[in-house]
């Protein structure tokens, strides 16, 4: 009996833990951004959360350049570039 106590015990604190995660994470996202990005003929487009609307696109502007940009400079160049396409939404509270 004394070992199911402790599982139980166990699951119920990694649940608790898992829960202040999940809270604090997601409080810190306060805008959410896509941003489209045309690079070399090619196109890609990403998502992202952040606690800004600039912070979100900067960051979604920068994960779109990845999979399009070869190297540090084709990186440096598609980061540079105004995006073909940008929405942003703040959740509702």
């Amino acid at each position: 009996m004394k070992r199911y106590r402790n599982t139980i015990l166990t699951i119920l604190l990694l649940a608790g833990l898992g829960a202040i995660f999940w809270t604090k994470t997601m409080s810190a996202q306060l805008a959410t951004c896509e941003v489209c990005v045309v690079f070399n003929g090619q196109r890609n487009c990403s998502r992202a959360s952040g606690a800004s609307a600039s912070e979100a696109t900067r960051t979604a502007h920068s994960t779109a350049c990845g999979p399009i940009a070869s190297g540090m400079n084709e990186k440096i160049a598609c980061d540079s570039r105004p995006p073909d396409v940008q929405r942003c939404d703040s959740p509702t509270k």
